[in-house]
């Protein structure tokens, strides 16, 4: 296990570097599944979890085959966020492939011209469809997947066309519950773009662990995101001060331990073997972003619970964005061997 752990650092610090500026596709890490967005958005080692391949190839396996997912969230000012995933072996002697689809419609926007006149609506969305295989090296218990993702984003007249990859690493301890999985995600560029201008893709490494408490129905989960980025510090404007005597404003001051921490998401599954399963999840960063002073608005907790039947799971999740806006998100699995 340690000379395992010793490869997945090595190859994180590697190809690890800080990124500047916007990316193009953002959508690709917004999370559409209702478990992981209840267990804090970012797991990456859930077990029998279809929608998982979509963030993690390397949790493609049998426990996932034969069941169909579909979510939906509404997410905040009238934008849809959705995907659907399933998973087939399509030859015996070829495994299991995972198949995906994500997608983020804005609704409709308005249209208006430089000096502010009303010409009309539009409208504008987010797309990519992606394929996955994953391949056990059973002599190291490492699980090896990729994703292959076609991308397609329009606002308006505008379209771009990408493609991207995911390359990941999941350990399976024998002896014990523990999973530990490295995610490098969004590996790509962009085929055609906007208007000219070649943007990058929102790459993004992450590192993340599992287990259950020996004696109590609960299982955790720990991801260090964004390992390529150390600094992901953004200052809330409602921490600011303004400073009388010289007329200006005074932006939150970021601690090294403070921008650690976000870095870091936890969440927690309770009675994870029973027919009702209860979720929750915490991300500091998102609790400091969107943090207003001297209010306590539970930003940075997500929550829901998951009901199992014979053929089908049902999976619900709540998100909080601020005292007047959730995000609410439902998910549907469906099994389809009977046996």
């Amino acid at each position: 296990m340690k000379n395992i752990l010793l490869v997945l650092f090595t190859l994180t610090s590697t190809i690890c570097k800080a990124q500047a500026g916007e990316s193009v596709y953002a959508f690709l890490n917004l999370p559409t599944s209702a478990r992981q967005i209840a267990l804090g958005g970012v797991p990456l080692t859930l077990s029998g979890d279809v929608d998982q391949p979509l963030w993690n190839p390397a949790t493609i396996d049998r426990e996932v085959q034969d069941k169909v997912s579909v979510n939906y969230t509404n997410y905040l000012s009238g934008i849809n966020l959705g995907s659907m995933a399933f998973t087939t072996r399509l030859h015996e002697k070829l495994g299991l492939f995972h198949a995906g689809i994500q997608y983020l419609d804005y609704g409709e926007l308005t249209r208006a011209d430089e000096i502010g006149n009303v010409l009309g609506t539009f409208k504008a969305y987010d797309l990519a469809l992606s394929i996955g295989y994953a391949h056990v090296l059973k002599t190291i218990d490492l699980q090896l997947g990729v994703n292959a993702k076609l991308i397609n984003s329009r606002i308006d007249t505008y379209s771009s066309f990408g493609v991207a990859f995911d390359l990941a690493f999941l350990y399976r301890d024998t002896k014990s519950p523990l999973k530990i999985s490295l995610v490098l995600r969004n590996m790509g560029t962009q085929i055609t773009t906007f208007d000219g201008s070649k943007e990058s893709l929102p790459f993004r490494i992450l590192l993340g662990a599992s287990s259950r408490f020996k004696h109590v129905p609960i299982q955790w989960f720990v991801t260090i995101d964004n390992l390529q980025q150390w600094d992901i510090s953004n200052p809330n404007p409602s921490n600011s001060v303004f400073e009388i005597d010289s007329n200006s404003i005074q932006e939150e001051e970021i601690t090294f331990a403070n921008n650690a921490f976000r870095h870091a998401v936890f969440g927690f599954e309770f009675f994870p073997e029973n027919k009702l399963t209860f979720r929750l999840g915490y991300s500091y960063k998102k609790a400091k972003e969107l943090e207003i002073m001297d209010q306590r608005t539970f930003n940075g907790l997500s929550y829901g619970f998951g009901l199992k039947m014979k053929n089908f799971e049902f999976n619900y999740a709540l998100s909080k964005f601020h005292p007047s806006a959730n995000s609410n998100t439902f998910g549907l699995v469906l099994n389809l061997d009977k046996k």
